[in-house]
């Protein structure tokens, strides 16, 4: 059981439907028990993790928790098989941040507004999907 101050603390539920539905072979399912059980698992994972990062980053008198101390927790928890997928997978997620950053700021170059004028509009754009939201609502 969470502690009270816990409770709040979640998994999306369709995130961790779409991933049990493509690892789960065609014909199975999970029972909704069954996916909550799997989500206070995950969140468990999570928190022993998080702890365990916190930590070896709390030893090294630094106040965040880099891609480091993650792994070494992991590491440290009996989860070093994983390392090399991780490695990968960090590698995969540095490539594509390069790349996103490049066009973001290709499209904020070519826009032709400030940074001013582009906030205003993003301003906007949310207060629209607000009321639209609201009017959906009511």
């Amino acid at each position: 059981m969470l502690e009270p101050d816990q409770e709040e603390i979640s998994l999306p539920k369709a995130t961790v439907q779409k991933i049990v539905g493509e690892i789960l072979p065609d014909g199975y399912s999970f029972t909704k028990d069954a996916r909550e059980a799997l989500i206070e698992c995950c969140i468990e994972f999570l928190m022993i993790v998080s702890t365990e990062s916190n930590d070896i980053a709390d030893r090294e008198l630094k106040k965040t928790i880099s891609t480091d101390h993650v792994l070494a927790a992991l590491k440290n928890l009996g989860f070093g098989e994983y390392l090399p997928t991780l490695f990968h997978i960090i590698d995969q997620f540095k490539i594509s941040s390069k790349i996103r950053e490049k066009k973001i700021g290709s499209k904020f170059r070519s826009s032709g507004l400030s940074e001013e004028e582009l906030l205003k509009k993003q301003e906007e754009l949310f207060k629209a999907s607000r009321d639209k939201l609201r009017q959906q609502n009511n």
